[in-house]
């Protein structure tokens, strides 16, 4: 496995900011029969108008939006979904040790409890997989689908041929590795995975921190579901429009006509899709290339 490949996959997994915005009015998902037993997610609320929700990636904080959200709030109701286990979000625990489905499952209750209609969704990483989930798996509560630097199978940047069945063997490696990690070496580790993540150094310090404050064992076993989960035969089931955006820089050391490729050729099932390229950006796109990506946003509300 190559450098890039371990940015994008274990680093591009984990990690992310922490704190609250000040002005949220903050919502709780509905318990008992609705959510028995526990709440995957929480939900904070700015603004008015047409509804948008944003679906920070793997150990991030819903505050990865900020800087987005300052601008849509103005003029749509934005809703901020932060993961338990993740950053500032205690963790809860299911038997079957799953992260991304349940908070998929949950956001797909909040949109229906909460009577929210045709939301737009914007996720970032893992939360672009939420995103994915939600489109194909409740087909008639998504308007339109934003995917920012994620694939429907992550292990296709290790094994291009892999399968869920193939995928097991480095799925089960990296997160035995996450969990072996001594104290000193997880805070290492998120300082190495954020430099080749996010090319804004002023942004870097807060994500460590948040990586670090994110329950390790919540990290592991999001990290092994999504390397595990293909959702490439899912994508026909996907009504809403697709765009995907995602990062190149030359210092990723590959060919930016392999990047193309390789987005491409993993969505080739999906019925409605597009692709937008961001030059001189890392992973966090929205940190990287913050005025860039609001326009990209802005012109995909507005289609």
């Amino acid at each position: 496995m190559n450098t890039v490949n371990i940015r994008i996959i274990i680093g591009g997994i984990l990690l992310l900011m922490s704190a609250l915005f000040s002005v949220s009015i903050a919502h709780s998902l509905p318990k008992a029969s609705e959510l028995p037993g526990s709440q995957p997610v929480s939900v904070q609320v700015q603004g008015t108008g047409t509804d948008v929700i944003l679906i920070p990636g793997l150990a991030s904080s819903r505050e990865v939006w900020t800087g987005l959200a300052s601008g849509l709030r103005m003029n749509h109701r934005v809703h901020l979904v932060e993961i338990a286990g993740f950053a500032s979000t205690p963790a809860i625990f299911k038997p079957e040790r799953k992260v991304i489905t349940p908070a998929a499952d949950a956001i797909a209750e909040y949109i229906r409890t909460r009577h929210i209609k045709s939301p737009v969704i914007i996720g970032h990483s893992l939360g672009g997989v939420i995103g994915l989930m939600l489109g194909a798996r409740y087909p008639d509560q998504v308007n339109r689908l934003m995917i920012v630097d994620a694939l429907p199978f992550y292990t296709l940047m290790i094994d291009p041929a892999a399968t869920s069945k193939t995928a097991a063997k480095h799925a089960t490696a990296t997160r035995d590795w996450l969990l072996g990690q001594s104290p000193e070496q997880r805070v290492a580790f998120q300082k190495t995975s954020i430099a080749g993540l996010a090319k804004n150094e002023a942004v870097r310090p807060a994500l460590v921190a948040a990586g670090i404050h994110s329950d390790r064992e919540t990290v592991a076993n999001a990290v092994y579901e999504m390397m595990m989960t293909d959702l490439r035969p899912e994508l026909v089931h996907i009504r809403a429009p697709i765009e995907v955006v995602y990062a190149y820089d030359t210092l990723f050391g590959i060919p930016v006509s392999d990047v193309d490729a390789m987005y491409h050729q993993a969505y080739a099932s999906a019925p409605d899709i597009h692709f937008t390229r961001v030059d001189d950006s890392f992973h966090f796109i929205m940190l990287d290339q913050p005025e860039r990506f609001s326009s990209i946003v802005e012109s995909f509300l507005k289609e």
